[in-house]
């Protein structure tokens, strides 16, 4: 058996067009059935388009706004707990840095110990057979919480003996650093000639630190009032 072909009914568009021009806009209820399914979808698409205009858009971009607020907040707790579950870690890093940075405060001398550490450092270069033209310290530079003094060098001497000495300069127990280093050839005995600074430093004592913030303070305060 064949199966019968199934034909839809044919459209008469030229009767639909009637019915839209000779609707009477006064009685909608006399309207016949296509304008009045055709205006209600209008209607109800324009009710769409103004909840989503008027309401519903202003409250996407408010959950937008709440989901990337959600989003911080538990990137926040997840750092939080993260740090939590490190916090013995971090203190005993901590306890470490201030373990370390003592050390190395030691290693800088007070005040009174200056002119010990600058005999060390004659005596370093007389006792490799050097002969210093110029020893001369300079103005002390004022840091955070240290002080740099440097001191002008010219020292006269053997390549190995030079050598030797900034050996021994670095293995004093106390920070010493050779800086803007030249070495030429001396024109008489064929030795040669170093011109250095040389810096050591120390740590300032409480008063000083004190002072040195209160100059930094009225540094900050003139600036303010400049402006």
């Amino acid at each position: 058996m064949k199966a019968k072909a199934i034909s839809l009914p044919a459209i008469d568009f030229k009767a639909v067009a009637d019915d839209f021009r000779f609707m009477n806009p006064n009685d909608p209820g006399a309207w016949p059935v296509i304008p009045k399914v055709t205006v209600l979808v209008g209607l109800f698409a324009a009710f769409l388009l103004a909840g989503w205009w008027f309401v519903w858009n202003d409250q996407f971009i408010e959950l937008e706004t709440r989901e990337r607020e959600e989003e911080t907040l538990k990137q926040q707790y997840l750092e939080k707990k993260r740090q939590a579950v490190n916090l013995d870690l971090y203190i005993q890093q901590l306890a470490e840095i201030d373990r370390s940075f003592g050390a190395l405060l030691k290693q800088l001398p007070d005040k009174s110990e200056i002119e010990a550490l600058l005999i060390e450092v004659n005596q370093a270069g007389l006792g490799r057979g050097l002969q210093f033209e110029l020893f001369k310290p300079g103005q002390e530079q004022i840091h955070d919480f240290y002080a740099e003094l440097p001191i002008s060098v010219k020292i006269n001497g053997g390549y190995h003996d030079l050598g030797a000495f900034a050996a021994d300069i670095a293995k004093l127990p106390r920070i010493v650093t050779l800086n803007n280093i030249s070495i030429v050839p001396v024109k008489d005995g064929g030795q040669l000639s170093l011109d250095a600074i040389t810096k050591t430093f120390r740590y300032l004592d409480e008063e000083e630190v004190a002072k040195q913030r209160k100059a930094e303070q009225q540094k900050k305060a003139e600036q303010g009032a400049r402006k």
